[in-house]
């Protein structure tokens, strides 16, 4: 089975929750503890096992701020 990194730069990340939302393995969540530099609590995998590389997180990223690559 293939495995994927998840990469979220934690600055762009306005914590909108819509790649929580779209996740169809519940791979990512809202960093309730952290905020980044512009106030904001970004998303963080947290199950990147789960992980099926269908990118529909990147894609309603409004932010761009998740990229999704597969490991060798």
């Amino acid at each position: 089975m293939a495995k994927f990194t998840v990469t979220i730069n934690e600055d762009k990340c306005k914590g909108c929750e819509l790649c929580v939302h779209f996740c169809p393995k519940d791979v990512l969540e809202i960093d309730k503890e952290n905020s980044n530099s512009s106030g904001y609590f970004p998303a963080n995998a947290k199950h990147i096992e789960n992980c099926i590389g269908c990118l529909s997180c990147a894609r309603m990223c409004p932010e761009i701020a998740i990229r999704i690559e597969k490991e060798d």
